[in-house]
């Protein structure tokens, strides 16, 4: 087990290093590569409302006429020992760890993630609680009770959130509950969970219905589709046999033995909602990761962005390491060696 863990420890750092890689070749030398200069470079840190001068001297500060595998080590070494930036009026240091400098807003992009986060995990926790208690509930009662009224049903209203995009829902969501009714806080209320526990929740409480929605329909219909498999199984009708209760046999046989592609799952869906909920947090006007990297996208400011890909790649490879360490507990029939 321990080697397992370290194994797979190695592999995540791996995994991440060639991550912050890709990432840094999508913006950095993808562009040169269909003709891009370093000037064209230079105006994702500085704005559209720079002119040619001010794109030319960045251009030179920022190092973008030197090769990309140093810009890549230069930007390494700023993320685990900090870096220093000429912003024209003085030079700006932006201590470890340095994901990056705004020449927009003239801050560095790590407080700013930190200042953010606690939306985007109050939104993906909630969210996901509620997302799993409907989805393995529904799915399981669902496949327990085959061709009946109630399966239908679920089926329905799963294709429904399946279908239904989150913004479509998200406004109607608003538009009865919020606004018409008054049972829910409208769009852009929302309070730090340390200032008010209850306006926190009040706050958040539609966004986590209206992302549960949708994933727990997902969920619903995976859980369905598992619990058919593993019912038909040789042990199943060998605990039957036995003379176990029924309920036992659905959740501590059928139920466990199903959840491990819906652990796979969770762990994707979990650790890219860490890494920004960009369309519920842009509807209801939440200021997590997700609207902070949609506002950068749009006053093009390159190292918001880059800042954000990396904290939701490193989020998503968390969640499936610790997922690959659950398999174990969830299915004794998965040996980690």
């Amino acid at each position: 087990m321990i080697t397992y863990i370290i194994r797979r420890l190695f592999a995540a750092v791996l995994l991440l290093f060639i991550v912050s890689a890709a990432t840094f070749a999508i913006f950095y030398l993808f562009p040169r590569l269909v003709g891009g200069t370093p000037e064209t470079l230079a105006t994702r840190y500085v704005g559209r409302a720079a002119t040619p001068e001010t794109v030319n001297l960045i251009a030179h500060k920022l190092g973008f006429y030197d090769p990309v595998y140093v810009q890549y080590g230069r930007w390494i070494k700023g993320i685990f020992l900090g870096a220093d930036f000429d912003a024209g009026a003085g030079i700006e240091h932006c201590p470890a760890p340095c994901f990056g400098y705004s020449f927009i807003t003239h801050q560095p992009v790590w407080p700013d993630l930190l200042d953010r986060l606690p939306v985007t995990l109050s939104l993906a926790i909630g969210a996901a609680i509620l997302w799993l208690i409907l989805g393995l509930s529904t799915g399981t009662i669902s496949a327990l009770r085959r061709g009946s009224l109630l399966d239908r049903t679920v089926m329905t209203v799963s294709l429904a959130g399946v279908s239904l995009p989150i913004f479509f829902t998200g406004l109607l969501g608003l538009l009865v509950f919020s606004y018409q009714l008054g049972w829910t806080a409208p769009g852009g209320s929302y309070t730090p969970f340390t200032e008010n526990p209850g306006d926190w929740f009040y706050s958040l409480l539609l966004p986590w219905v209206v992302l549960a929605f949708q994933f727990s329909a997902s969920y619903a219909r995976l859980t369905r589709a598992g619990m058919l498999e593993t019912m038909s199984e040789d042990y199943i009708r060998t605990a039957r046999a036995k003379g176990l209760r029924e309920r036992d046999v659905n959740v501590k046989h059928g139920l466990r033995a199903a959840l491990t592609p819906i652990l796979t799952i969770f762990g994707l869906d979990f650790g890219l909602l860490l890494g920004g909920a960009v369309l519920t947090e842009q509807v209801f006007s939440l200021p997590g990761l997700g609207k902070y990297a949609v506002d950068a996208i749009t006053n093009n400011d390159l190292p918001k962005v880059l800042g954000v890909t990396l904290m939701a790649a490193f989020f998503v490879v968390i969640a499936n390491l610790i997922v690959d360490l659950l398999y174990a507990v969830v299915d004794p029939r998965v040996r980690l060696g």
